[in-house]
């Protein structure tokens, strides 16, 4: 482990846009049927889902003298290798969306399958709404239901893999996610199936937790990764946050959550957040590659190894126990809507300036009492 990565990052330098978004996204008026509809397609805004002719490993770190070096480790699979069918897009009842891209291919040679499921508004950088994770249920629903699959791939629409949550939606939304509705990562608990997250660009919020609950996480060199929960008063429990130990320890976990940094994909890959980093261009033939690996292994055995390790999920509170014993009326108070609002005015939140308001208030009102309660 002690590996000093060196690679270039893509945006590191401003090449990747900066989302409109600090972890949460915003969602436009446009129609999402209007947008490409294959994920491999050369035109339209999905271009970074062109597949490489290609076929490079990954790239591993490997200790050495003076500046560190990438390797490619030599492919291992069988002489099925690239032996895929096309995509093709799911249809049938239920199986109409707005929101994702749902779509199969089969291994030609081994005969299992990949069910991808991808969100589709990548003019907003992907964000999600219940409307989103309703959508994904749908697809997972199906994948773990279709025999030939065994493999879930879940990845983002255009260059970036998501921004968490629609800011709109979520000065209303947020409500019921918090206290009606399951979290978008008990869909990756409940599956039987491997799922596979591909990450690209901006993978911030909700979809940076989305990923490191996937059994699997491969990202581009454009990745950059982090949380933004506490910058914008979005408050976060529930198993997904303590389970983020598990992957890449405590203190780590406590930083990436609290402090809201953002990490590139070598910091990922060095702290354990992916399992490794591919050149952007060649991400989905490193994925072909992966899911080839998994194919080749019996199915019923990955799906109880995929529940043993899901046990690490399990006996922690679900989302919104804790934020609604803490604050039970969260999203109505001022500091519960300061976050969003700083956010959307561009201006630092005024946290403190509340709580010292709040202070005051409170201590006027304990004086009040004390001097009504002496008179008596």
């Amino acid at each position: 482990m002690g590996y000093a990565l060196s690679i270039d990052i893509p945006g590191a330098d401003g090449n990747i846009d900066e989302p409109a978004s600090s972890g949460l996204g915003e969602r436009g008026n446009r129609s999402p049927r209007a947008r490409a509809r294959s994920p491999t397609s050369t035109s339209g805004e999905i271009d970074s889902y062109t597949e490489p002719k290609s076929a490079p490993g990954p790239r591993v770190p490997v200790a050495a003298t003076g500046k560190q070096a990438w390797r490619q480790r030599a492919w291992t699979g069988s002489q099925h290798r690239m032996s895929w069918s096309d995509w093709k897009e799911v249809e049938g009842k239920g199986m109409t969306f707005d929101e994702i891209l749902y779509d199969k291919k089969h291994h030609q040679g081994l005969g299992g399958g990949i069910a991808r499921v991808t969100i589709n508004k990548p003019e907003k950088y992907n964000t999600m709404s219940l409307a989103t994770v309703d959508e994904m249920f749908r697809a997972f629903y199906d994948a773990n239901h279709d025999p030939t699959i065994g493999v879930i791939v879940v990845a983002g629409a255009g260059k970036n893999f998501g921004t968490g949550g629609d800011v709109e939606w979520e000065q209303w939304g947020l409500r019921e996610a918090f206290y009606n509705r399951y979290p978008h990562n008990r869909l990756i608990r409940g599956s039987r199936k491997p799922v596979l997250a591909v990450v690209q660009g901006y993978c911030l919020g909700g979809h940076n937790h989305m990923a490191y609950c996937c059994d699997f996480t491969l990202a581009a060199d454009t990745a950059k990764f982090g949380q933004a929960g506490p910058k914008v008063s979005s408050p976060a429990d529930g198993f997904f946050v303590p389970y983020l130990t598990k992957v890449v320890g405590a203190k780590k976990a406590r930083e990436m959550w609290m402090l809201c940094r953002r990490y590139s994909a070598e910091e990922a890959l060095e702290m354990g957040l992916v399992n490794a980093v591919f050149p952007v261009d060649e991400i989905w033939q490193a994925v072909e590659n992966w899911c080839e690996e998994l194919l080749e292994k019996s199915p019923g055995c990955l799906e109880i190894l995929k529940a043993s390790f899901d046990q690490e999920m399990d006996g922690y509170s679900e989302m919104g126990i804790i934020s609604s014993q803490f604050y039970p009326d969260w999203f109505d108070m001022p500091e519960g809507k300061e976050g969003g609002a700083s956010f959307q005015e561009k201006r630092p939140p005024r946290f403190w300036s509340l709580r010292q308001r709040e202070a005051e208030m409170r201590g006027q009102l304990v004086a009040e009492y004390e001097e009504k309660d002496g008179e008596d």
